[in-house]
């Protein structure tokens, strides 16, 4: 195993961190695709079940693969121990789950997306807790909301999908104070361009299917945080419930990981291009990039933000007719529901990602029938913009 890495940069780390050689030698990380392991006695099978000895028990516990991947992930976000799951909703229901009883109270973002808000809005309160959504961008909703005790905040930012941020320092220090443990989906940010942890949060959460597979190859997820809180709240509750991560779709990640700054920063460069050219056409009436200028949050992000991601949010004139006709007649751009791939992708928020939250609400967060998300991928941003100017064309 990978001894110190500490003073490895950003790109070694990437690249080298969790490598685990098996007695071959092998130059690529090795693919343990086992469900279990054996034991050499039934005393030292007795020693692991205790906590005793850290061997490889059974592959929901921990696998080798699996903890390449984790290893690597908790390098490059800075944290002490990292859990992957199946799934990036795995991560998110798994990282509320095991912290929450009934009586207990969480506070929320509204702008999530839709499945994180049915988890709040509908699940949670079924078992009894208490939930509270309050506007991400607002910080007075904030102290209101945390000047009773919680037990969690969750919140994304940039949100998903009109990219509003949320001040995750100024919101970690209200939710300290009130006794709640600070809980943020970077995945939009990447570990790349924002650490939450550095921001004063307690958790980090990744949908791994987005930019760190990158390739719409695998789904997977992320837990990452202090190793007394992973191991006080979460690693019983992942062990005894099944969450985890396959080993293939680790090994994926893994070396998806290597080439996932060259990737991001990538993307990010050709995004910023094409919010920049979006702003320029008269059929679009909004375009979110926290990278421009007019994002009204635009000096939060560069205060907390070391790039600006992948993501393009705007509004084009004339709702659903004329946003389902721009992507019915996108040529290069895939329609899909994904996002954070090579490929540049673009969806209908409120007719899909967002389809089951409230009208009101999705208002509310700013998504219209006219909104498009547009996640964009490693194309020429020339064949971008010309593929975007033939379908807003098409359909003014």
């Amino acid at each position: 195993m990978t001894s110190d890495t500490n003073g490895w940069r950003q790109a070694t780390r990437l690249v080298r961190t969790g490598l685990a050689r098996s007695p071959n030698n092998e130059t690529a990380e090795a693919l343990y695709l086992n469900s279990g392991f054996v034991f050499n006695s039934a005393a030292e099978a007795e020693a692991a079940f205790k906590g005793e000895n850290d061997v490889y028990m059974y592959s929901r516990y921990g696998n080798p693969t699996v903890t390449t991947f984790e290893e690597r992930l908790a390098a490059l976000e800075g944290a002490e121990m990292c859990r992957a799951t199946a799934t990036g909703m795995a991560a998110i229901f798994s990282a509320l789950a095991c912290q929450l009883k009934s009586g207990d109270r969480v506070v929320a973002a509204r702008e999530l997306f839709g499945a994180c808000h049915h988890i709040v809005a509908k699940i949670l309160p079924k078992w009894g807790v208490e939930t509270q959504f309050v506007k991400g961008t607002d910080l007075e909703a904030w102290k209101a909301a945390l000047s009773t005790p919680a037990n969690a905040v969750l919140l994304e930012s940039p949100s998903n999908p009109m990219l509003d941020l949320v001040d995750i320092a100024a919101v970690s220090e209200l939710a300290h104070a009130a006794g709640a443990k600070v809980i943020v989906d970077n995945v939009f940010a990447t570990p790349l361009f924002q650490s939450p942890l550095d921001l004063g949060a307690d958790i980090v959460v990744y949908s791994a299917t987005k930019h760190i597979d990158g390739h719409g190859r695998c789904l997977g997820g992320a837990v990452l945080g202090s190793a007394a809180w992973m191991n006080e709240h979460f690693i019983p509750f992942y062990r005894n419930t099944g969450p985890s991560m396959s080993p293939f779709n680790a090994w994926v990640m893994a070396k998806s990981l290597e080439t996932l700054e060259l990737r991001v920063e990538r993307m990010s460069a050709t995004a910023a291009k094409v919010a920049d050219w979006l702003a320029g056409q008269s059929q679009v009436l909004q375009v979110r990039y926290p990278g421009r200028s007019d994002h009204p949050q635009h000096d939060l992000a560069k205060r907390q933000m070391r790039g600006f991601g992948s993501l393009v949010a705007m509004e084009v004139a004339g709702g659903k007719t004329a946003a389902f006709k721009v992507l019915d007649s996108l040529k290069v751009i895939d329609l899909s529901n994904n996002l954070g791939d090579a490929k540049s992708l673009a969806c209908h928020p409120s007719t899909t990602t967002h389809a089951k939250v409230p009208v009101e609400e999705k208002l509310d967060c700013g998504i219209t029938d006219g909104s498009i998300r547009l996640s964009v991928g490693l194309e020429h941003p020339d064949d971008l913009t010309e593929d975007l100017a033939q379908a807003l064309a098409a359909a003014s």
